[in-house]
């Protein structure tokens, strides 16, 4: 019977406390909207007060006031404007005040610091950047080259001026504030030693804001000293030297600025490169070399082409193969053959190869297959590739059988064409030295960024119509189409069908500004060229000759305001970077440590030592950016990045 009383007074209870704490949160909210009423109430009066103050008198009658516990830690926050009378009453909170000459004084200690943070030389990673950061894992890290590094030096000399941007991998801020650039590299030194002995490295491992993985330029056949002097020519000096001498081949032999350069990154037998006959005759059908046609190894790397890299094979391309063991230089005579691919998705997620053909220079199909991948098709991408699940029912080729079929056919001097190559030669998980991309011989749209798809350049340049229907592509159709539109070009003339280089050829204007790989000129020259800056290059013995090789192709008695100095010490390098009067805009020091000592704990500490020292001794602010230049015997390199400021209090 009392049940119902008892939860009858309960259910009361709980109504009159959620009424009073209704009531009391209603009260709470109606003081917090009477207080901001306030606030804006004064705020206004203060307002009007300052136009009123503004408009009575523009003598300094009037002060503004900021707490001191600002100063020192920021732009000031807020600003007051008071009559001088009313100072003493606003000080209610105890805390010291500024006005008058006080404040105007720290008004501009504020104003300065704001200008130095802002003035201040600023340097971070892009993407590509970050990807090559050792703090990346191994397997995931993708290395960046020597050429990479050329461009930042020459960006923080010349900035726009500069024939090619750092902007693919990272961003600098402000270079022309910086009060100089210092670059130490040093010679057989690889990254393996520092990550393997990185406690003997205490500065270096510390201080150094950016730390990421260079491709040695062993890996290609090539040196340090060549890949960091040289820099490709850009359209506006590949314009400028065809108009002056015709082309750039009697450019290369008649000017001593252009320098003709080829990295291989093959290999390639020593005793055909020693005795390779070239008389310079010409296959009948053909107007040039269709060696010009080549993509060079600096292309090749733009193009996303798989490349035996010490470093990228072993974790990128473990599971690719060279097409041949040993391969003979390429020659005007060198057959052409055309390979394109069809893929399909499979479970992985990746397009696996799922169809090849091979065309020969007469048109006549010499291979042409259904491959099985390697996991299970979930899109046959018919619409694409032509392929279906029926083609593929009885097929057993597997892509090591492609493999071993290319190896026999392929002859060690045959130069691959294809529409984007590098995409077909990743589906066959193999390597070639000598290609032709059509996508890149031939252009419609005057920006190498932009590519001409193949069916388009069959209608266009052959009148024929490929790709057409619904049923997919056809490799053996496309491949045929790729080596009719190099034949014809072979026909024509080296710039036919490509807007890029007849824009330069007529000179007119070209972009991006990008021109010839396989001709370079001068680092050295780019970063003085305006006449503003200057370099200190100085490198231990035959290091140094390298340097003056490039340094002094530019003209008989070198460059102006560039100074090479051959020493015979390592400790003599670090002496002179460190002298203040010998320091440009550009210091250079190159230093050779001995392959049999690179393990030795005191030599990779002294080393540490020196780069604190030069750390010490540059002025402020300067980029500072330390090089190991890798191993012949294995091994990539390393930079470490650094922009010395001034400390701003």
């Amino acid at each position: 019977m009392t049940g119902p009383t008892t939860t009858t007074t309960t259910r009361t209870t709980l109504v009159t406390e959620i009424t009073a704490k209704r009531k009391q949160r209603i009260e709470n909210k109606k003081k917090k909207m009477s207080a901001l009423l306030d606030i804006v109430q004064l705020n206004e009066k203060d307002r009007l007060k300052e136009k009123h103050n503004k408009n009575e008198s523009s003598e300094v009658n009037q002060c503004s006031i900021v707490e001191a516990e600002d100063i020192g830690h920021s732009p000031l926050k807020r600003l007051k404007i008071e009559s001088e009378e009313e100072i003493v009453a606003l000080g209610s909170s105890g805390k010291p005040k500024l006005f008058g000459e006080e404040l105007m004084e720290l008004k501009k200690m504020l104003r300065e610091k704001s200008n130095k943070i802002k003035n201040a030389p600023k340097f971070w990673l892009r993407d590509m950047g970050e990807k090559a950061s050792l703090a990346v894992p191994l397997d995931n890290r993708c290395p960046l080259f020597v050429s990479d590094i050329q461009h930042l030096l020459m960006y923080s000399q010349v900035g726009v001026h500069s024939p090619y941007s750092p902007a693919r991998w990272c961003n600098l801020e402000r270079y022309n504030r910086l009060s100089n650039t210092t670059l130490l590299i040093i010679e057989n030194l690889s990254l393996y030693e520092y990550e393997s002995n990185e406690s003997r490295f205490p500065f270096i491992s510390t201080n150094f804001d950016h730390k990421i993985e260079l491709i040695s330029p062993y890996a290609f056949n090539s040196d340090m000293v060549k890949e960091l002097s040289m820099v490709p020519l850009s359209a506006t000096q590949m314009r400028k030297l065809i108009k002056e001498y015709g082309s750039l081949e009697d450019a290369a032999k008649q000017c001593n600025e252009v320098f003709d350069t080829i990295n291989h990154f093959f290999p390639i037998a020593e005793e055909d490169q020693e005795n390779q006959k070239n008389d310079g005759s010409l296959p009948t059908s053909d107007k040039f070399p269709r060696t010009n046609l080549l993509l060079s190894g600096w292309q090749m790397i733009e193009e996303n082409f798989p490349l035996p890299i010490k470093g990228l094979r072993e974790r990128k391309y473990r599971d690719y193969v060279l097409t041949k063991d040993r391969y003979r230089n390429v020659t005007a005579h060198s057959p052409l053959i055309a390979i394109d691919c069809e893929m399909c998705k499979t479970e992985s997620g990746d397009l696996e190869l799922t169809r090849i053909s091979v065309v020969n220079e007469k048109h006549e199909i010499i291979y042409d297959t259904l491959v099985k991948p390697g996991r299970r098709i979930v899109d046959y991408l018919t619409r694409f590739s032509g392929i279906n699940s029926k083609m593929m029912r009885p097929v057993t080729t597997k892509l090591s059988d492609v493999q071993d079929k290319l190896r026999t056919l392929l002859p060690d001097d045959a130069i691959l064409i294809g529409q984007s190559l590098s995409n077909d030669l990743h589906a066959l998980k193999m390597m070639h030295p000598y290609v032709i991309d059509t996508s890149v011989i031939f252009n419609l749209t005057g920006d190498r960024m932009r590519k001409t798809k193949l069916q388009v350049l069959a209608r266009e340049f052959l009148h024929e119509k490929i790709q057409v229907g619904t049923k997919g592509h056809c490799s053996s159709e496309d491949s045929a189409a790729c080596m009719k539109l190099v034949q014809l070009k072979l026909k024509k003339h080296v710039y036919y069908g490509d807007a890029v280089m007849n824009a330069i050829y007529s000179e007119q204007r070209a972009y991006p500004d990008l021109g010839s790989a396989n001709y370079a000129v001068s680092m050295i020259k780019q970063c003085v060229k305006n006449g503003n800056g200057a370099v200190n290059l100085v490198a231990v013995d035959e290091l140094s000759d390298k340097y003056r090789y490039y340094i002094d192709k530019q003209s008989g008695d070198g460059i102006e305001n560039v100074s090479c100095t051959r020493v015979d010490t390592n400790k003599s390098v670090i002496k002179r970077l460190c002298d203040p009067d010998q320091m440009k805009s550009l210091n250079i020091g190159h230093l050779l440590v001995a392959r049999d000592c690179v393990n030795e704990e005191k030599v990779l500490k002294t080393i540490d030592k020196w780069v604190n020292m030069i750390h010490e001794a540059i002025a402020q602010p300067a980029f500072l950016i330390v090089l190991l230049s890798g191993r012949k015997e294995g091994g990539n390199g390393a930079a470490f990045l650094k922009i010395k400021r001034d400390f701003i209090t």
